[in-house]
C-alpha cells in the first residue's frame, strides 16, 4: 500500500508541472493562432502522461511495463497528427465565420449610412419643387416668373431622376448583381461619349475639358455602357471639384500592367486623412464642391464614386486616387483583351 502512495505522489509530482506550464503556454496563446492553442489542448495531457509514467516507471516491476510504454507512444504519434489536421480545420472554420460576421456587419452598417445619406439628400430637391408648385397654385408667381420657376421644377426633377437612378444602381452592386458583359471595347470610343456628355457642362463652368488618346486603340472586356458611366462619374466630379479657369483631363493607356484611363484635375484636391473613404457609399469629404453661379449644373448624387468603384470592380478591374501637384487624379485599371 505504501509502495502505491509513493508511485502515485511521484506521478502526480512530475505530471503536475507539465500541466502547470502547459496552462500557462495556452493562456499567453491566446492571442495567437487557433491551430495552436489546439495543439497544445492535446499535446499537454499527452506530454503530462508520459512524465507521469516516466519518473514512476522505476517502482513498478510489472514485465507489461514496457508494453504499456509502447502502447503511449503510438498512441500520440496517431493523436498528434490528427490534432493538428483537426485544430487547422477549426482554425480555418473560426476565420471563415468570422470573415462572414464581418462580413454582414459592414454591409449592415453600409445600408443604415445609405438610407441615412439618401433621406438627408432627397429632401431638398423634394423641399424645393413642393414649395415652388405651392408658390405657382396659390398664385405667389406671377405669370411671367411661371416658366422660370417650371424651368427650375424641372432641374429639381432631374436631380431627383439622377438619385434614383443612382440608387437603383448602387442596390444592384452592393447586392452583387453586376455582371460585366464579355465585349470588346474600345477606350477611346468611351472616351467619346464621356466628352460628349460633358463638353457643355464643363464649358458653362469655365473648365477646359479635354482628352488624350494612344495612337493604337486600347481594347478591354466589359459593357461600353458600365465603362462610360464609370468615366462619366468622374469627370463629373472632377469638374465640380475645378474651379473656373482650371482644367480637367482625361487620358488612356495601356502598359504590362493592362489597361488604364486616368482623369486629372487642378482642383482642391484631396484632404489626406479623407484618401482612403473616397469610395464609401455615404463619404462626405472634407473639400466641398466648388459654388457655381449657374444652378441649373448638374450636382449629382454624392453617389458617384462608390458607383464607379463597384463597377470597375465588376470588370475585374482597380479604382485608385491620389493627390498631384495641384488637384487629383482617379486612376482605372482594367484587363486588357486578347489579340
Amino acid at each position: 500500500m505504501a509502495e502505491l502512495v509513493r508511485v502515485a505522489l511521484v506521478a502526480l509530482g512530475s505530471s503536475l508541472p507539465v500541466v502547470m506550464i502547459g496552462g500557462l503556454i495556452i493562456r499567453v496563446a491566446r492571442g495567437w493562432s487557433v491551430t495552436v492553442s489546439m495543439v497544445a489542448l492535446v499535446l499537454i495531457p499527452t506530454l503530462a502522461t508520459f512524465a507521469g509514467v516516466f519518473w514512476s516507471s522505476r517502482f513498478m516491476t510489472e514485465p507489461n511495463f514496457e508494453a504499456i510504454a509502447v502502447v503511449l507512444v503510438i498512441v500520440a504519434v496517431v493523436t498528434l497528427p490528427s490534432a493538428v489536421m483537426m485544430a487547422r480545420y477549426q482554425a480555418r472554420q473560426t476565420v471563415w465565420e468570422q470573415e462572414i460576421q464581418d462580413a454582414e456587419a459592414a454591409a449592415e452598417q453600409s445600408r443604415r449610412q445609405l438610407v441615412a445619406f439618401v433621406s438627408h439628400d432627397l429632401r431638398t430637391p423634394l423641399a424645393g419643387i413642393r414649395a415652388l408648385a405651392e408658390a405657382i397654385a396659390d398664385g405667389i408667381v406671377s405669370q411671367d416668373e411661371v416658366r422660370d420657376q417650371a424651368k427650375r421644377i424641372e432641374h429639381e426633377s432631374i436631380r431627383l431622376q439622377e438619385m434614383v437612378d443612382d440608387l437603383f444602381e448602387m442596390a444592384k452592386i452592393n447586392a452583387g448583381a453586376v455582371n460585366a458583359p464579355y465585349d470588346r471595347v474600345a477606350l477611346d470610343e468611351v472616351v467619346d461619349d464621356v466628352m460628349s456628355a460633358h463638353g457643355i457642362a464643363a464649358e458653362r463652368a469655365g473648365v477646359t475639358l479635354e482628352a488624350e488618346l494612344p495612337a493604337k486603340a486600347v481594347r478591354v472586356i466589359g459593357s461600353d455602357r458600365a465603362l462610360v458611366r464609370v468615366l462619366s462619374n468622374l469627370v463629373a466630379n472632377a469638374i465640380a471639384h475645378t474651379p473656373a479657369g482650371g482644367r480637367v483631363k482625361l487620358s488612356v493607356g495601356a502598359d504590362r500592367e493592362g489597361a488604364w484611363a486616368r482623369v486629372d484635375d487642378t482642383g482642391v484636391g484631396i484632404d489626406a486623412a479623407d484618401l482612403p473613404r473616397v469610395f464609401d457609399v455615404a463619404y462626405r469629404g472634407s473639400n466641398d464642391r466648388v459654388p457655381r453661379s449657374d444652378s441649373s449644373l448638374p450636382s449629382g448624387s454624392g453617389l458617384g464614386l462608390a458607383i464607379a468603384a463597384g463597377l470597375v470592380r465588376a470588370h475585374r478591374g482597380s479604382l485608385s486616387v491620389h493627390n498631384l501637384n495641384r488637384g487629383a487624379r482617379f486612376e482605372v485599371r482594367l484587363p486588357l483583351a486578347a489579340d
